[in-house]
């Protein structure tokens, strides 16, 4: 059985969910998918939630860039990827990246390697240098930024 809602029950719950947090156009869409709107009403609903300033892809990328380094500690490159599949304009997510301070997010990258030092097993300082750098590379930070908090540690 089809389950389908009308353009007034989709601008509703839009609206609703874009006001209880930031979302992307792409979310907005998949949730409008789901919901069974047809295609001309998810235009309509979105256009009017971006006229209304209810969705905003840019303030939704500043927003999940900062709450994504603060909070999951990724690094750059993993939440471009997430970001890339929101489908948010590589431009966006470049100006939220420049939002970033250097010294901020090598802080976050500091604190991460070393409460994951405190916990590793290794053999020697190579066996521990190769775990953290794989550790830091898999949440995302560059090889650089990596690079720049290994000296700092040692």
């Amino acid at each position: 059985m089809d389950k389908h809602i009308t353009y007034e029950q989709g601008l509703h719950r839009t609206a609703a969910l874009c006001t209880a947090s930031e979302k992307c156009t792409a979310d907005i869409r998949q949730k409008l998918q789901d919901w069974g709107a047809d295609e001309a009403d998810t235009a309509r609903i979105i256009a009017y939630l971006i006229k209304e300033k209810f969705l905003d892809d840019t303030r939704f990328c500043r927003a999940f860039v900062k709450d994504k380094l603060r909070f999951n500690k990724w690094g750059k490159i993993k939440i471009a990827f997430a970001l890339k599949q929101k489908n948010i304009d590589a431009a966006i997510v470049s100006d939220a990246f420049d939002g970033i301070d250097e010294d901020d997010y090598l802080d976050v990258l500091k604190e991460l390697l070393t409460a994951k030092q405190r916990g590793l097993k290794y053999k020697d300082d190579y066996d521990r240098k190769g775990k953290l750098y794989r550790f830091a590379l898999g949440r995302g930070f560059e090889m650089d930024a990596v690079n720049k908090v290994w000296k700092m540690l040692v």
